[in-house]
């Protein structure tokens, strides 16, 4: 992890403080470009938010999704855990405390788009910031690799229902067709064009000019990330400087849905008998959350100034310290992990033979 990334959160903070002075200094600037739209799809706001997924797009090698079947226990884990546990966690917990427990320190008009902002943090798997995480934690990366790339396949197809059935179930409306647009504007086109791009520089350069590429995409999309967010906290700063509680109150559910999720993936891999380096990376992943996409799409649905942009923000401020965190928990626990997990592989082994001779019969 570079030092830029491991004080992620410091840069946040940074530019949290510099977008509301801003914000309250020179208002006009950030008006304009708050204009600056195509069918409620801001054109700056887009640009930025493709200088920071296509770097991370651009890693992923969809060649590698052959390799799921060797990790197939760490595979279905973790697609349990991100697909059909994480989006709904989320929503749960941001009925329980944004609309009961917290309600009475956030204003009901914007209870259901705190709620909304949650849930789009929580609808698709991190893409780049989780190779940081398996190599830390001294992840299986042919594992991690695939894995990634059948989540990005799948997040093509699965984000949009995701995004809907839950908005709908939380009374919130739902703007399908600005969803689907964003859908198409900041995932299908995306991985199109990241894939083709990266196959021409694979031919005409081989790995080595795919790496410099990489290297030097790397910083872009990181300053793309800290000028959204100045953009975002410019036009939130009113709101911010109102209710400063907010932002923490909005972390809680966040924190405690990466920790859920992370244990119950590490727990469930332990029971199946995954390896420990496809155990770490699958908690990891199934953890993470995809908060440029969450961003971009907030943006799109609600708009720069509303309350769910701003809870998707708070998501970039607890990834790296709360990820780092699971990282140490997890590889701490590697011994208690391995003798689990022996014990796991014991007894499926023992009724392999079991399930042989019924399908002799």
């Amino acid at each position: 992890m570079s030092l830029f990334e491991r004080y992620l959160t410091l840069w946040v903070f940074l530019c949290i403080g510099a977008g509301i002075a801003l914000g309250q200094v020179v208002p006009a600037p950030f008006r304009l470009l708050g204009r600056l739209e195509v069918a409620r799809v801001n054109l700056p706001v887009a640009l930025l938010i493709w200088l920071m997924i296509v770097p991370m797009l651009l890693k992923i090698d969809f060649a590698a999704l052959h390799r799921v079947k060797a990790h197939w226990r760490g595979v279905a884990v973790t697609l349990f855990i991100n697909w059909g546990v994480k989006p709904f966690s989320m929503a749960l917990l941001g009925w329980i405390f944004i609309r009961h427990l917290f309600a009475p320190w956030l204003p009901a008009a914007q209870v259901d788009s705190y709620i909304a902002g949650l849930i789009l943090l929580a609808a698709a798997p991190c893409t780049a910031m989780v190779f940081v995480w398996s190599n830390l934690s001294d992840g299986e990366p042919h594992f991690t690799l695939s894995q990634v790339a059948l989540n990005d396949l799948i997040m093509v197809f699965a984000f949009a229902p995701i995004v809907g059935l839950l908005l709908g179930l939380s009374s919130i409306h739902v703007p399908w067709a600005t969803l689907f647009l964003s859908v198409v504007l900041y995932i299908v086109l995306p991985v199109g064009f990241s894939h083709a791009w990266r196959e021409r520089l694979l031919t005409s350069g081989g790995q080595a000019r795919l790496d410099a590429t990489l290297a030097r995409l790397g910083p872009i999309s990181l300053v793309a990330l800290l000028a959204t967010l100045i953009l975002l906290f410019a036009f939130q700063g009113e709101q911010i400087l109102a209710q400063p509680l907010v932002i923490g109150l909005l972390a809680i559910p966040i924190i405690i849905q990466v920790y859920f999720n992370s244990t119950l993936a590490y727990l469930l891999n332990r029971w199946v008998g995954s390896a420990h380096s496809v155990a770490a990376p699958s908690a990891l992943i199934g953890a993470s959350n995809f908060f440029e996409l969450a961003v971009a799409a907030a943006i799109s649905l609600f708009g720069f100034q509303s309350v769910a942009a701003l809870a998707t923000v708070v998501g970039v401020l607890v990834e790296v310290p709360v990820m780092l965190s699971v990282v140490r928990i997890v590889t701490a626990s590697r011994g208690w992990y391995e003798r689990g997990r022996r014990v796991a592989r014991r007894g499926a082994l023992a009724t392999e033979p079991i399930f042989a001779a019924n399908e002799r019969k």
